[in-house]
């Protein structure tokens, strides 16, 4: 709704992970540094760990663009809690083999026999597996089992570990010692700083259109960065807020007013009548269940925006129809 308003040609602060809005950090950029060089390596485990919302998958999303398609042939699967025999039916429905009712035996077979017929057209196979945290130590041995197929020359498969920070300290359990060993390069994805945050922002607008208006003022990116922690996800939570905000109360200047406005009303949507208001900013950016550790919550809540959006939406298609009802009586009486 707001883009309208705005003049531009898209929502800027969209959740779900968009490589075309990819903005390289200084962060980001080391962490692709890293991911290519353990791509080059062909072979091993790259391990990748970040906080929620940090930007891992839109990273990963970024490099598989930038892969060669006729080279590699890269998969992403997500883990929500499968253990060690979905995993296997995860990787063999993501190369797109059978798997229906098929045994861990014929899963394997049929894992390998894949992954030989694409050595054999001179592609390698890469395998992403996000939200690895989840992951039990049984699941993840079934993965370094697959890191196991290989030719005389070559290992026929590698992969891409991406997981939360308690990640590192599962990979630090006595019984990952055999996959520790197979790990060629890890990276932690950090928060963005606050001149960081003030160019991912201004660096989404841009990408869609953004011609200065609204303007966001100094201390408003301030306080958005402070709010935030500089965590990609939660700028976009705030900022689509904001400019909703914006364009239902027709602002063109964003200050530390229309932030705050934002963040008081995320703290009534989270129910957090305890908290002090004196101290919104600051419990915005601590609380527990505010964004930083609730997925199922930032879900629930876009489910909430896009609901709202849509209530206006309708408001708006009324509001026009009638004022076409109006323009055709207006004309039919000058007649």
């Amino acid at each position: 709704m707001y883009e309208s308003f705005y003049k531009l040609n898209a929502r800027p602060f969209l959740l779900k992970p968009d490589p075309s809005f990819f903005y390289g950090s200084k962060g980001h950029k080391r962490a692709m540094a890293y991911l290519e060089y353990g791509l080059s390596q062909g072979e091993g485990f790259i391990v990748l760990t970040g906080e929620v919302g940090a930007g891992k998958t839109t990273l990963m999303r970024n490099l598989f663009q930038r892969l060669e398609k006729d080279k590699i042939v890269a998969v992403q699967i997500v883990s929500t809690h499968v253990d060690s025999s979905d995993i296997l039916t995860l990787v063999a429905a993501a190369f797109g083999l059978s798997y229906s009712g098929a045994s861990k035996a014929t899963l394997l077979l049929d894992i390998e026999q894949f992954l030989r017929r694409c050595d054999q057209q001179g592609k390698r196979v890469l395998l992403v597996v996000d939200e690895a945290q989840n992951l039990s130590a049984e699941t993840l041995e079934e993965l370094r089992m697959l890191s196991n197929f290989q030719t005389d020359e070559v290992p026929l498969l590698q992969t891409f570990l991406l997981g939360q920070p308690e990640f590192k300290k599962i990979l630090l359990n006595q019984n990952m010692q055999q996959l520790r060993q197979r790990v060629i390069a890890t990276y932690h994805l950090g928060p963005l700083d606050e001149e960081e945050t003030t160019a991912y922002i201004e660096h989404r607008l841009r990408t869609v259109g953004w011609g200065n208006d609204p303007v966001i003022n100094d201390d408003a990116y301030h306080l958005i960065h402070m709010s935030t922690n500089g965590i990609p996800r939660k700028i976009n939570l705030l900022c689509d807020r904001m400019f909703m905000m914006g364009c239902l109360e027709e602002l063109h200047h964003f200050d530390t007013d229309a932030v705050n406005e934002v963040i008081n009303d995320f703290q009534q949507e989270f129910d957090s009548s305890e908290m002090a208001p004196d101290n919104s900013i600051e419990q915005f950016a601590t609380d527990s269940v505010a964004i930083d550790h609730a997925k199922a919550d930032l879900e629930k809540l876009e489910i909430r925006m896009e609901k709202m959006e849509r209530s206006v939406l309708f408001v708006l298609d009324l509001l026009k129809q009638n004022m076409s009802v109006n323009n055709v009586k207006n004309d039919y009486h000058k007649r």
